[in-house]
């Protein structure tokens, strides 16, 4: 209890020594209260304060961005969730979301949040229209089961990442709208994507980006800085891709592709498939249509068209966010899944969760 204790202390005072000059936010140096406000939907009991305060991680707002040929703070082996909107495609490196954990961002006609959790390890895109409006989102502090929990500027109300809604304010209960993202490692996003954009370290915060605030945390299934239920089926640290619905979830394995690199799964009536490799899974949701095609995992033969990554019994090429860049159906796009990848120990401490295979 002593070293838990320590380690609580340690964040609070890590965060607080860590923050530029230009914040200007105390932090709280309550750590690991529980909060007594009411109007909450999840237990207020375990609603947890993480001991930097609000605004005390500072979110990032339209920030700068660099080419993929400028980015050399970047390491082929780091993680990076990349979204793409038309001809845009933008990655969001771990190693930034470490320490700002949402990036509000703008990408052509999107407007969307970037939400990371560092120690859930879920990275999420949330829409940033809200009732007809345009917010931004913030970091409150808080954690529930050791899960971010940001709030939005226009109402003030607290959400859960995890859940994808609000749990308390104005907003309560509403859902928000997402975006799913690709998380990968830097080198297949290049790779992937040559004219990528990527976040700059030009923040306007001083911060020691690529040195993690948390040590081994997401190496060391022992280490927990806040309670949380654990479900032992799996190592509780092992990233999984997990696909939502309601209260349910079902996750699945980088080893499920060791043999094979595309799995046709059925969740709660849907129809799903689910492409992976060993540096990124993604789920899509298959119409009846889809569900008639022959598909082929073409990621390891791609020529120069290095975006795609399924082609088809009609003659179609599919890059990784489901569109047809080419074939009779170009243009067309396989519906992404309501899905985010993240720690297992987080997807069963909020989802009945069922495991691909078991």
């Amino acid at each position: 209890m002593k070293q838990i204790f320590f380690t609580f202390a340690f964040l609070a005072i890590f965060f607080s020594c860590s923050k530029s000059s230009t914040d200007g936010v105390t932090p709280n140096s309550q750590v690991n209260q529980p909060i007594t406000s009411a109007q909450w939907s999840i237990p207020v009991s375990e609603v947890l304060d993480g001991g930097p305060g609000k605004d005390g991680i500072p979110a990032l707002v339209n920030p700068t961005f660099s080419t993929a040929s400028e980015a050399n703070y970047l390491s082929d082996e780091d993680l990076v969730l990349v979204y793409k909107n038309g001809n845009v495609v933008r990655a969001y490196p771990h190693i930034i979301l470490d320490w700002h954990e949402i990036v509000n961002d703008n990408i052509g006609d999107v407007s969307m949040a970037v939400t990371f959790c560092p120690l859930t390890g879920t990275g999420i895109g949330w829409g940033r229209i809200i009732n007809n409006t345009e917010t931004t989102f913030g970091v409150s502090g808080l954690l529930y089961n050791t899960n971010l929990i940001p709030f939005d500027r226009l109402t003030d109300s607290n959400w859960s990442q995890i859940l994808h809604e609000s749990v308390n304010g104005e907003l309560n209960g509403q859902k928000a709208d997402l975006y799913q993202l690709l998380e990968t490692n830097w080198a297949t996003a290049k790779r992937i994507y040559p004219d990528i954009e990527v976040v700059s370290t030009a923040t306007g915060f001083s911060r020691s980006y690529g040195t993690s605030p948390y040590g081994d945390y997401n190496t060391n299934n022992d280490l927990f800085f806040f309670p949380v239920e654990k479900d032992s089926r799996l190592p509780l640290k092992e990233k999984v891709l997990a696909i939502l619905d309601d209260s349910d979830a079902k996750v699945y394995r980088f080893s499920d592709f060791s043999e094979k690199n595309f799995i046709v799964d059925s969740f709660k009536g849907k129809d799903y498939l689910i492409v992976g490799n060993s540096n990124f899974m993604f789920a899509y949701e298959l119409t009846t249509d889809l569900m008639n095609l022959d598909f082929i995992y073409s990621f390891n033969q791609i020529g120069n068209t290095i975006d795609i990554v399924l082609e088809d019994n009609e003659g179609n090429s599919w890059d990784v966010f489901g569109e047809a860049i080419a074939g009779p159906r170009q243009g067309e796009n396989i519906s992404a899944s309501s899905a985010m990848m993240g720690q297992w120990f987080s997807v069963a401490a909020f989802y009945n969760t069922e495991i691909y295979g078991q």
